[in-house]
């Protein structure tokens, strides 16, 4: 409403001039008082990390949250961006033994405790994300 009582377009923003050559700017300016707010989320406060945990009971999936040291989530979107920047190695690695893969688990932890080398058969196939 102040905006119209001064004729002035309801976004805010006008052509503008350019004071050396006197053309006008491709994209109109927004002009008048603008704010910006001070974001209060600090990295330390939300920063996380999981090398070792709990893995719940029933689902053998790690817990969910940094107050329980859970693990992070990797939706659908996620597996998609690591698929496409092509870290089959960590996408198979979170999908199976670091979640869900029990059986897995235990054969990783097992071959890296005898010396051995944890291969691709170590691990059974995703069964969803």
């Amino acid at each position: 409403q102040l905006l119209a009582s001064w004729n002035l377009p309801q976004t805010g923003q006008l052509k503008l001039r350019d004071g050396v050559t006197g053309e006008y700017y491709d994209r109109p300016v927004t002009v008048g008082y603008m704010y910006i707010n001070k974001l209060n989320h600090m990295v330390q406060d939300k920063f996380h990390a999981r090398s070792t945990g709990s893995y719940s009971l029933v689902m053998q999936q790690p817990p969910g949250g940094r107050g329980r040291m859970g693990g992070q989530r990797k939706g659908e979107m996620e597996v998609w961006a690591l698929q496409a920047y092509g870290a089959a190695y960590i996408t198979r690695e979170s999908m199976t033994i670091k979640s869900d893969d029990h059986a897995g688990r235990i054969a990783a932890y097992e071959a890296i405790t005898q010396g051995y080398e944890v291969t691709s058969e170590t691990s059974s196939t995703p069964e969803a994300f």
